[in-house]
């Protein structure tokens, strides 16, 4: 019988078994066994693994049947087939392997120990496994012989025979090719016992040396021991300290096993610690990132350096703080880099970045001659002030950070918008208010096939925010910079941007500044809001619903003023999450066939950490005072700038001095006239090289117990429909199957599971290739 090339050396060790079995199998000196005497017991470890391959391979032992080993005498009764748990089918001859048993002492019959004089005649009637010089077959020989052996390149140094030895079991699993292609020495044994990746097992040691040396047989502990000593020049017996402190120090190899450290630091959460504990050089002025950027000590003293700078900036003039930063960024920068920025413990190095980008965006005046240059100048470069305020807050971690990034802040950008809020006011008084009065028309923005999308509260700068994240998703986006109506809060500027912003108008003695339903004269609700909108045949949607495209919807979402009110300054570490769940509604809404989705928005807001300045509005002269407006009582007499309100000219509302409130303590305000307030952006988002969603329109529905029957207003082809937890989430379906429609439109689901009855769910209907069509809320087992 041809046998097939060995892929691994286990599989050539079996093969060479083989062969012995069948030398002089026809002859009448057939061998009766094979004796594979092992003197220095060096192939013990991994004769289990060769059982697999020969079942009649039997061990001398101490007695266990299960895994075939036992004394001599148990071995001439397995062979002779007394033994029920031994099963020899006659076809090969037995194998028996004596560990710590030589040649010799078989051969010295007289002196033979007892445990053996029940196996010595075998040697006259069996065939010895060995070489062809008549040697036993050892490891290294195996190995290295190119008679009989595998003929592979084995280094004979000391080390190399005892790590060889140790790594034995992962040497004759590996692949013949694989080792063929190379020379296998100490080093490369030991690599291979430890994993086959030193660096992480010295890291993995080093973060937790208890439970690594725990995890670990003898073999194992010894071969990392030698890699540790030939490849990082270190003894773990000196201890994790001085190994951290040469992790730190970043020379030689420990090169290598510090940019494994840094591609993922939070695998091995104790190694910092570890470092901290180690004394570090002594740091002088030359020190910098590259050479001291391994020891968290000196990444602390840095930032505590950048603390300390950045809180005496309130104490400078505008343009000197400016300054400062630019030098701090070029000073701290490098740190960005430093794996102690991925671990949190670098936040003013991170806020540096965009400090620097406001100290640019405020050296621009925004003092212009006309509320058009104004605008040109902040749609430009002016927003980006904004936007770093905020990028810069997601780095206060801590009270300290906080009170760094403040001050900084303060330093620069409070002047800025002051200044550029007070020109608005002067050139604004001098004119008309930009975002204009009441017309008595519907936007100019509405079209067919149209979602509108109201969210409260978009910023101009969260507006470009949100243009990338449209466009990064693939989405066309138009940006269409708008003024809001005056006062800039909800109650104004929302009936403003509404779709039947025709339907409402003034009313007499509205101090809160919520307009009137035309017809009536009676304050606008939000119920009053919706039936207008339904009246002139407009889609209410909310939560995830997506209507049916084709008409016009108006939704509400993404409430950024009302996080602004609760929040504080910490809404800028909510600001990207906020904008993600924005993006996902409105690709959400193209994707189920809107052509269009119109985002548009009631006003922006001032935000600064450490609260806005405070301007004196005595309450006796005030109907109404709110953070930035104020209506006052007939007949008072003030210094306030007075401006139309937007719904009724004749009625003048008080606006705050540049970004000063009527109230103490507020860091986040609107209802004045500044930029920040009342220049925002108006999206028109489209698909970008997308096919538009057939529509689908659900007619009736019923439930009769736990099944529903379902059917559409026109017929769909391929069209099918589901229950679900999430309309989104074909995972939480909830029926037995999703069903097909008829020819007629029409297919019935149930729900199998009867703890579901009373839950809230959406019927979805679904095209052939599970892309969502139309939605529907519904309640499992209840006719609505």
């Amino acid at each position: 019988m041809t046998m097939t090339e060995p892929s691994t050396p286990l599989q050539a060790l079996a093969q060479a078994l083989r062969r012995a079995q069948r030398f002089n199998q026809d002859a009448e000196c057939a061998p009766h066994c094979i004796l594979w005497p092992d003197k220095d017991a060096q192939w013990r470890p991994i004769i289990g693994a060769l059982q697999a391959e020969l079942p009649e391979l039997l061990v001398l032992g101490s007695l266990d049947e299960a895994r075939r080993t036992g004394p001599g005498i148990w071995l001439r009764c397995a062979m002779a087939g007394q033994v029920p748990a031994i099963q020899l089918d006659g076809s090969h001859p037995p194998i028996l392997y004596l560990p710590e048993v030589g040649r010799q002492d078989l051969r010295a019959i007289e002196h033979c120990p007892d445990q053996l004089r029940p196996l010595a005649e075998l040697q006259y009637r069996g065939q010895m496994f060995s070489q062809v010089n008549a040697k036993d077959w050892t490891v290294l020989a195996f190995l290295k012989s190119e008679q009989g052996g595998l003929g592979l390149d084995v280094g004979q140094d000391k080390e190399s025979k005892e790590s060889m030895l140790l790594a034995l079991g992962q040497i004759m699993d590996q692949p013949l090719e694989v080792l063929r292609a190379r020379r296998l020495d100490g080093a490369w044994f030991n690599t291979l016992l430890t994993g086959g990746d030193p660096v992480r097992d010295l890291l993995q040691w080093m973060d937790a040396p208890a439970a690594f040396r725990a995890a670990r047989d003898e073999n194992a502990w010894a071969a990392f021991l030698r890699v540790c000593q030939a490849q990082f020049a270190f003894q773990p017996k000196d201890g994790e300290l001085a190994a951290a402190a040469k992790l730190a120090a970043r020379t030689g190899t420990w090169q290598l096993v510090w940019e494994r450290f840094a591609e993922a630091p939070v695998r091995y959460p104790n190694i910092p610690a570890q470092i901290r504990r180690s004394t570090p050089p002594v740091f002088d002025m030359l020190t910098d990132a590259a050479t001291a950027g391994g020891w968290p000590q000196w990444n602390d003293a840095r930032e505590a350096d950048l603390r300390a700078s950045l809180k005496t900036l309130f104490q400078q003039a505008p343009h000197d703080a400016r300054a400062v930063l630019r030098r701090l960024e070029r000073e701290h920068r490098h740190r960005r880099d430093l794996v102690w920025a991925t671990l949190g413990e670098a936040p003013l190095a991170m806020a540096m970045a965009p400090l620097a980008r406001l100290a640019e965006a405020t050296g621009q005046s925004l003092e212009t001659s006309t509320v058009e240059d104004m605008q040109t100048v902040y749609v430009t470069t002016g927003w980006q002030a904004d936007d770093a305020v905020l990028r810069a807050l997601e780095h206060a971690i801590s009270a300290d950070s906080l009170a760094a990034i403040t001050a900084a802040i303060r330093s620069v950008y409070l002047p800025w918008m002051t200044d550029g809020a007070r020109r608005l006011q002067e050139l604004v008084s001098a004119s008309k208010s930009p975002g204009g009065v009441r017309e008595g028309k519907p936007p100019a923005y509405i079209t067919r096939n149209q979602c509108v999308m109201f969210v409260d509260g978009l910023r101009f700068d969260l507006g470009r925010r949100l243009i990338e994240m449209l466009d990064s998703g693939g989405l066309e986006v138009a940006e269409h910079p708008a003024w809001t109506a005056l006062p800039s809060v909800t109650a104004t500027g929302k009936a403003a941007v509404a779709p039947v912003a025709e339907r409402f108008g003034g009313r007499v003695g509205a101090e809160d500044f919520v307009p009137g339903v035309a017809a009536t004269g009676a304050a606008l609700t939000t119920q009053q809001l919706r039936k207008a909108l339904t009246d002139a045949g407009w889609q209410l949607l909310t939560g995830a619903e997506v209507g049916v495209p084709g008409g016009q919807a108006w939704c509400e979402f993404g409430d950024i003023d009302q996080e602004g009110h609760t929040r504080g300054w910490k809404l800028a570490l909510h600001a990207q999450s906020l904008l993600a769940e924005i993006a996902e509604r409105i690709s959400a809404l193209l994707a189920a066939g809107w052509e269009q989705v119109r985002v548009v928005t009631d006003h922006g807001w001032l935000l600064l950490p450490g609260n806005l300045p405070k301007v004196d509005l005595p309450k006796v002269l005030t109907s109404t005072k709110w953070g930035r407006c104020a209506v006052l009582k007939e007949g008072a007499h003030s210094d306030e700038r007075l401006y139309p309100w937007y719904w009724d000219p004749a009625q003048l509302v008080a606006l705050a001095d540049g970004v000063a409130c009527y109230k103490n303590g507020e860091e986040y305000a609107h209802g004045g006239l500044s930029l920040q307030e009342c220049l925002v952006l108006q999206l028109t988002v489209t698909s970008r090289g997308r096919p538009t969603r057939r529509q689908v329109r659900i007619g009736d529905m019923s439930w009769k117990g736990l099944r529903l029957s379902v059917s559409l207003e026109e017929p769909a082809a391929g069209a099918s429909a589901d229950v679900r937890l999430e309309a989104g989430d074909s995972g939480s379906s909830v029926v037995v199957t999703r069903k097909p429609f008829s020819t007629h439109g029409a297919c019935s689901l149930i729900v199998e599971d009867e703890d579901l009855q009373g839950r809230e769910a959406y019927l979805v209907i679904v095209d052939a290739d599970g892309a969502l069509l139309s939605q529907r809320p519904v309640t499992v087992g209840v006719n609505e």
